[in-house]
């Protein structure tokens, strides 16, 4: 058994129906622990684009980290995501930020498939608001504590991120 955080995004299409499919189905397969409520954000990276709505969800059960990878892209294709342009628009974007085994430990990799935690989480206002928000106590492994990872950033980043009222 391990624990995933998992983060969220869509900016194609129907944005929250696709982060409602995600959590759904992560329900569905028995492993949802906690979810977030929605944010929306501007777009991250160099490809002019929509706005985000962005999501953290922290799931348990019977997979390695190797194996939330796989659902994570599973839960993409399921909502018609393609990868034609490195951080362009997307119907849905899942990332495994964490990883904790059942000993309390959290799994490290280096894999460029797979590099836990997740190597940008840290500096993506867009994964800590939330975050923090769903667990104000959580750690991201070897960068500290997530609401002090949020109190450094920038305070325009942080405030770009702002909670989406529309699914109460």
């Amino acid at each position: 058994m391990t624990r995933a955080v998992l983060s969220l995004g869509a900016n194609l299409g129907d944005r929250a129906a696709a982060l409602r499919g995600a959590v759904t189905a992560l329900r569905d397969d028995g492993v949802l622990v906690a979810r977030s409520t929605l944010y929306e954000t501007p777009p991250w990276g160099p490809v002019e684009q929509p706005s985000y709505l962005n999501a953290v969800v922290v799931v348990r059960g019977p997979r390695d980290a190797g194996g939330w990878l796989a659902r994570a892209h599973e839960l993409e294709q399921a909502a018609g995501r393609t990868r034609d342009v490195r951080w362009g628009a997307r119907t849905l974007d899942v990332d495994v930020v964490t990883v904790t085994g059942d000993d309390g430990q959290p799994v490290l990799s280096a894999d460029p498939a797979l590099t836990l935690p997740h190597p940008r989480a840290h500096e993506r206002a867009f994964v800590l608001v939330p975050w923090a928000d769903l667990d104000p106590t959580a750690v991201l492994s070897g960068h500290g504590r997530v609401v002090d990872l949020l109190a450094a950033l920038p305070a325009e980043d942080v405030a770009a991120v702002v909670r989406w009222e529309h699914l109460r």
